[in-house]
């Protein structure tokens, strides 16, 4: 187990999360640094599984000569039909177009995002139509890097805390809420254990000791 400083503190406040740190070892987290791509997948991401929103996610990329992910300018003369060719509704084609717009209107705030506060992060965001808390909560974690996040929205979240905690059916967000608030201030670093507890076998599981 890593001797740093915050999974010294989850493993002293959480028991049951020490046993799934000695099993279970997380990667270097690589943060977003392009933050229109991260919001993008963010869109791409909601209601759909990691694999289905790359699938998309990748024929959208090759609709660009560049084959690289688009600069805002460019997403937003791809036509609509276009976009959806490759796997967006039409919601999420007028997401994505509002994310887009909001880069170029509002350049100078998003160049500055990184020093907002979590709550000021995301009042900001949320003004984008299409954006939402969980959206801008992945945002911090993955692009940001923000330490003390956990989203109460995330089904993956709330599906590894069943498993880790043997809940027989799906916890309430006050169940919830009691393990997650002892992570403070690392929550971010248990939601990723929380993740990579969905890996695991049930027999992996089981043995917490």
């Amino acid at each position: 187990m890593s001797s740093n400083k915050n999974e010294v503190h989850l493993a002293k406040s959480d028991p049951i999360l020490r046993a799934l740190m000695k099993r279970v070892k997380l990667q270097p987290l690589k943060l977003r640094k392009n933050y229109f791509e991260a919001l993008i997948r963010a869109v791409a991401n909601q209601q759909l599984s990691g694999k289905a929103a790359q699938t998309i996610l990748n024929r959208v990329v090759a609709l660009f000569k560049s084959n690289k992910f688009p600069t805002p300018q460019e997403y937003l003369k791809m036509s609509d039909m276009k976009l959806r060719s490759a796997g967006f509704s039409n919601s999420k084609v007028a997401y994505t177009k509002n994310v887009a717009r909001f880069f170029m209107e509002r350049e100078k705030e998003i160049k500055r995002v990184h020093k907002l506060t979590d709550e000021e992060v995301i009042k900001l965001l949320t003004e984008i139509k299409g954006i939402g808390i969980w959206s801008v909560e992945m945002f911090m974690i993955f692009s940001l890097g923000r330490e003390d996040v956990f989203s109460y929205g995330d089904l993956g979240l709330r599906n590894g805390v069943k498993k880790v905690y043997s809940f027989k059916k799906e916890p309430t967000i006050k169940q919830v809420q009691k393990i997650v608030e002892t992570w403070r201030p690392y929550r971010t670093h248990g939601a990723r254990y929380m993740w990579a507890s969905l890996s695991l076998t049930d027999k992996e599981n089981k043995n917490k000791k």
